[in-house]
């Protein structure tokens, strides 16, 4: 059974929680286990949920640039789940050359948005994973942004995108209402082998 944790501590800045995060994600049927890591993390939200998923037989790294947003998502971790030996946290620059072993697994979520030429840094990202490994993207269903997120891109442009960037045609997986945006949607791709 998934544990749903309180709002106090979940994001609201997305009018999102938990179980939110969790719907976005669980048609991805990710099997339990592997190694992921989550680029963007921040303080965690989708974090955690992706722990919901993979379990704890799986590790995941945490890549932020922002330290304090690491320190509260280690935080919320660890007062959530027993096994704390299953969580590296990066501060780093994830466009960057990053000492992570092959992955499994990615995942990005409300990351991508901020970069106006996307597929150097989902070639980039892609290098991190395993043949045939997995890409989860949680974005803003929309192409024209604000300054908070400047450069989203709708599911459509995704498609496109990913082929260009070396993955297959991506699936999506989910939509949520936002007030903010329109709607998140979460999609799932695979690198090509």
């Amino acid at each position: 059974e998934l544990f749903l944790p309180n709002r106090a501590w979940c994001d609201t800045i997305w009018n999102m929680d938990h179980s939110d995060h969790l719907r976005l994600l669980l048609p991805a049927n990710i099997p339990s286990g592997g190694i992921w890591a989550d680029l963007g993390a921040g303080s965690g939200a989708f974090t955690l949920a992706l722990r919901e998923l993979i379990g704890p037989g799986g590790f995941i790294y945490a890549v932020d640039r922002d330290r304090g947003r690491l320190a509260e998502l280690e935080r919320a971790y660890f007062s959530l789940f027993d096994n704390t030996g299953n969580l590296r946290t990066l501060n780093a620059d994830f466009t960057q050359g990053l000492a992570l072993p092959p992955l499994d697994g990615l995942l990005m979520a409300n990351s991508l948005h901020f970069f106006k030429d996307k597929e150097p840094v989902l070639r980039q990202v892609s290098s991190f994973l395993k043949p045939g490994g997995t890409l989860l993207l949680v974005e803003y269903n929309v192409d024209r942004g604000n300054p908070w997120v400047p450069y989203p891109l709708s599911f459509g442009t995704f498609q496109s995108l990913a082929l260009d960037a070396g993955f297959h045609e991506p699936a999506l997986l989910a939509k949520h209402p936002s007030s903010f945006l329109r709607e998140f949607y979460s999609a799932m791709t695979f690198m090509k082998q």
